[in-house]
């Protein structure tokens, strides 16, 4: 009961912080890791065991699918040279960094020094992504941030899977490396196939509830079957999911809205459960600690969150000077420019992933208090230091407005609307004239490109007046419940569709 009542509490702080992150224009994330830490340490916190092997699985999974899906594929073939700077050296570096101050200032053995600097290596663009989906950030530079958080955590488990298993087990490095060398390639084929099972299975669950529970099945059994395999869970998801997000369009409208909005939802609630799950053991590991044992602890986490902040900048910085001089000579146009290096580089918020790679951790595994103090330390160090003064930081900045986007839906609109007018060729009977009226009126609308859409600014009004009438006729006891909640939702779906260039999805921060 008192873990129920701190979960509560914790939802609701988050209710209330939500709305304070969107007036503050601070990433929820950030108010996410001071709530959990707020409700661990309340009187009534009781002490969680969670099981290791669930952790992985419950928290990221999820999360890993929603970023993947949303995430264009073809966005990897172009960024490929920052991705794998990124992704892969910073991760490698990161980790070869924080595994020697595990080793020369921490005492850590090699491998479980090697298992802190997997868990606090990958950034997650997630903590950052109201700053990343605003108009004054170039695009490029929130494409690039986004897939560095989706193939980093391949990267950074990879390391984490192999030196766990050394740390826990003994064994040497030698006999992990065939399976390191198979993780990549079969967690890629996983996914492609799990993808394809999943299209063939759902084609039959369209409208049903057993739909949008099929696409949660598929996610965590996919991550299960690949660790049985000993292949990479993260790619398998992220292969599953960009293969069914190839074939989006075969699912029904409302199958896809009530799918986003409940994967939202869960993503969320399972990002404040690992926040107070990695404070409830952050506050027993506290307590159990003497005074002199945790002060030195404590010190060592600063000195991780320093290093992980430190080299984050010197090797964005570094990549970013180098390949613009590359471009430049190659190309003779400009590559990255410095203001975008600065917010790649100040980036660099740790959220769900290396909590739960702490959570993870056995009972058993050597210095396991330092580890999960050190991890949770550079969560909450990088999302109040950075996740704080990411906005003033964009705004100081000053980019130049980024409205290639606006202009693309634009155009792409116009080709829609006048295909659609196509199909009325040959016709001219009143409901044709009618519609053709509405798509020459949508067709004017769209031509005005960066322009507010007066067409569906005027549409979202009537509709406002329709739903103010039809529930006076309620309240008059003037249209039965029934038909009452048939007509709304009519309007609903009417509003909905006139809401093309408005916030469709549930905002988080």
């Amino acid at each position: 009961m008192a873990l129920f009542q701190s979960i509560l509490t914790l939802l609701l702080l988050s209710v209330l912080l939500l709305q304070a992150s969107r007036r503050l224009h601070i990433p929820y994330p950030t108010m996410l890791a001071v709530a959990g830490v707020l409700v661990a340490a309340l009187p009534w916190a009781a002490a969680v065991s969670f099981d290791p092997g669930l952790a992985l699985a419950l928290f990221i999974a999820p999360a890993i699918l929603d970023s993947a899906f949303d995430f264009p594929l073809r966005a990897i073939r172009t960024y490929w040279l920052s991705l794998l700077a990124l992704a892969v050296v910073a991760v490698l570096v990161t980790t070869a960094v924080v595994a020697w101050a595990g080793v020369a200032l921490g005492g850590l053995p090699l491998a479980a020094a090697i298992v802190l600097g997997a868990i606090v290596s990958p950034p997650d663009a997630a903590a950052a992504a109201a700053m990343l989906n605003r108009p004054d950030l170039p695009h490029s530079t929130a494409t690039v941030l986004k897939g560095e958080s989706l193939l980093n955590d391949a990267v950074a488990l990879l390391i984490f899977g192999v030196a766990l298993s050394v740390a826990t087990d003994g064994g040497p490095v030698a006999h992990a490396l065939p399976r390191l060398a198979l993780a990549i390639p079969g967690g890629l084929l996983l996914g492609f196939l799990s993808g394809q099972l999943a299209m063939f299975v759902m084609r039959f669950l369209i409208g049903t509830l057993g739909g949008i529970l099929f696409q949660f099945l598929v996610t965590f059994a996919t991550w299960v079957v690949a660790e049985r395999l000993g292949v990479s869970p993260v790619l398998a998801v992220v292969a599953a999911a960009m293969t069914v997000a190839q074939h989006d369009g075969r699912m029904a409208a409302l199958d896809r809205i009530h799918s986003n909005a409940v994967w939202v939802v869960v993503v969320f609630v399972l990002n404040v459960l690992a926040f107070l799950f990695v404070g409830l053991e952050a506050r027993g590991i506290v307590r159990s600690l003497p005074a002199a044992q945790l002060h030195q602890d404590l010190r060592f986490a600063g000195i991780v969150l320093a290093l992980v902040i430190g080299v984050r900048i010197v090797l964005v910085m570094t990549y970013n000077r180098a390949v613009q001089r590359l471009i430049r000579h190659w190309r003779g146009t400009g590559g990255p420019t410095l203001k975008q290096g600065v917010v790649a580089a100040w980036c660099g918020m740790r959220g769900m992933v290396t909590l739960a790679a702490a959570l993870a951790l056995p009972g058993g595994f050597p210095q396991r208090d330092l580890v999960v103090l050190s991890a949770l330390a550079v969560v909450l160090g990088t999302l109040v230091l950075q996740g704080a003064t990411l906005e003033p930081l964009i705004r100081f900045l000053k980019f130049p407005a980024d409205d290639a986007r606006e202009r693309e839906k634009a155009r792409v609109r116009i080709l829609l609307t006048e295909s659609a007018m196509a199909s009325l060729a040959g016709r001219d009977d009143a409901v044709a004239r009618q519609l053709r009226v509405e798509l020459e009126l949508e067709l004017a609308d769209h031509r005005a490109a960066l322009r507010p859409g007066r067409l569906d600014g005027l549409r979202v009004n009537a509709i406002a007046l329709q739903r103010e009438l039809l529930r006076r006729m309620r309240h008059e006891c003037q249209v039965e419940d029934e038909i009452y909640r048939a007509l709304e939702q009519e309007l609903d779906l009417h509003e909905l569709a006139s809401m093309r260039r408005l916030q469709l999805e549930l905002i988080d921060s």
